[in-house]
Order: structure tokens, then C-alpha cells, then sequence
């Protein structure tokens, strides 16, 4: 697979040496902030476009986590721990399954979550495309989905944890639909997010499965949808 590619580092976020027990201390929770080894990156306000489609992931994928009764989907700022002394993130989505709930505390994630969405901005490009793709791999996140809605650049990349720990990316389907292992019966047509105005994501969720958007209880509508969604491969 090719690999991530590795842009010039950018100054538009503020980086503060600390240790990690610092960082707890002094930033304060609401802001969006990292830590990684010994420094605390305190992100820049996100632009509209990185809002929107937060916002319309968040509703979509949410409304979908609770019609099966998955998990839990968290949105930045939420911490998540990994690489023990070295790692802690704030991913833009984080979606938790509802059999590592352990993992989580009042006050982050311990450990990885199944799926991690990041946006892509300028700033950021060199930071997920890279540093996170390997540090979420080498921590154990099932799957990485990451976002580029920069103007002529609108790119969707989907990477799933292989047998040997390692991604693979998630090749679309005929209909250009992506598949994902972490939450069964769910795809995503990237092209939705390049849309203005974004689609609404309950006519999304009707597309995706219809039988549960309509009311059917979740037990026989997640046979229903697997069902479609393995014909439509």
C-alpha cells in the first residue's frame, strides 16, 4: 500500500512543552488540545467547512450507533489515551463499541477506539496523514476513516487493522460506497460531503437502512440491513 505522505510542518497551532500530568493541569478542558511526547498542541478554531461535516458525521453516524445499539460516538474535544507516557489524542469523531465500554471514564478514553474520523485541514495535513495514521495503527484503532474537503482536493481515505496489526485500505465498491467492519451494515459515499448544501443526514440514514430508519426494532432491522447491504456488493 502506499504510503502516507509527509507535508512541511506548519505554524498555526501552539506547541508548550509539559509533561503529561502538567497538561491535566493546565489547559483547560474545552479546548482542543494534544499531547505528545512532552508537548501540549493547542489547535487553532476549525473553519467552517471542518464544522459542517463534523456536524453532519456526528448526526449520521450517531442516529446509526443508536438504531443497532453499537456503542458510543464521542466529538472533539474528548481525550483519547494510547501509546502509554508517549500519546493523547482528541480525534474529531471517536466511536466506542458497546463491548469495549470499559475502556472509557468520566474523563477520556483509556486506550483505542474502534473508529477514529479525522477532517483534514491545512494545518493538519502532515499530523494525519502521517503521525496519527502510524500512532493509530500501532495502538490498535480497528478503523481510520480521514476526510480532505480542501477546495480541489476532496479526498476520502479508509484504512481497517489487518491480522497483523497493519492498515489496509478500504476499497469502494462498484457504487463507490465504503464499507465499514466496526459498525455492520454501514456505508459511506464520500461525494455527500463534498455537497453544498451537505444532504440531510436522516434522507442519508434512509438510504443506508431503510427498514430500521423506519422504525423496525433493531434486532430485526440489523438483519434486514445486513441482508441489503450484501446485495448491493
Amino acid at each position: 500500500m502506499a504510503q502516507p505522505t509527509v507535508a512541511p510542518p506548519t505554524h498555526e497551532e501552539r506547541r508548550l512543552p509539559m509533561t503529561y500530568e502538567e497538561f491535566l493541569t493546565c489547559v483547560d478542558e474545552d479546548a482542543h488540545a494534544e499531547w505528545v511526547n512532552g508537548e501540549a498542541i493547542i489547535f487553532m478554531p476549525p473553519k467552517r467547512i471542518h464544522q459542517r461535516i463534523v456536524r453532519f458525521l456526528s448526526r449520521l453516524v450517531s442516529e446509526y450507533i443508536d438504531l443497532f445499539d453499537l456503542g458510543e460516538l464521542f466529538v472533539a474535544p474528548f481525550e483519547m489515551r494510547i501509546l502509554e507516557g508517549k500519546v493523547s489524542r482528541e480525534p474529531d469523531l471517536l466511536f466506542v463499541a458497546r463491548e469495549h465500554a470499559a475502556r472509557l471514564t468520566e474523563e477520556r478514553l483509556d486506550g483505542p477506539a474502534d473508529l477514529v474520523i479525522e477532517i483534514l485541514s491545512d494545518s493538519s495535513l502532515n499530523r494525519d496523514r502521517a503521525e496519527k495514521f502510524y500512532e493509530y495503527q500501532e495502538a490498535g484503532v480497528a478503523e481510520y476513516w480521514l476526510f480532505d474537503p480542501r477546495p480541489s482536493q476532496e479526498r476520502a481515505d479508509f484504512w481497517r487493522l489487518n491480522a497483523r496489526g497493519k492498515y489496509d485500505p478500504i476499497v469502494a465498491d462498484a457504487e463507490g460506497r465504503y464499507h465499514s467492519a466496526v459498525l455492520p451494515g454501514f456505508w459511506l459515499r464520500p461525494d455527500w460531503l463534498w455537497q453544498d448544501p451537505l444532504p440531510k443526514p436522516l434522507t442519508i440514514l434512509e438510504m443506508i437502512a431503510p427498514r430500521a430508519a423506519r422504525g423496525t426494532t433493531p434486532a430485526t432491522a440489523a438483519n434486514a440491513t445486513k441482508a441489503e447491504e450484501g446485495g448491493h456488493r
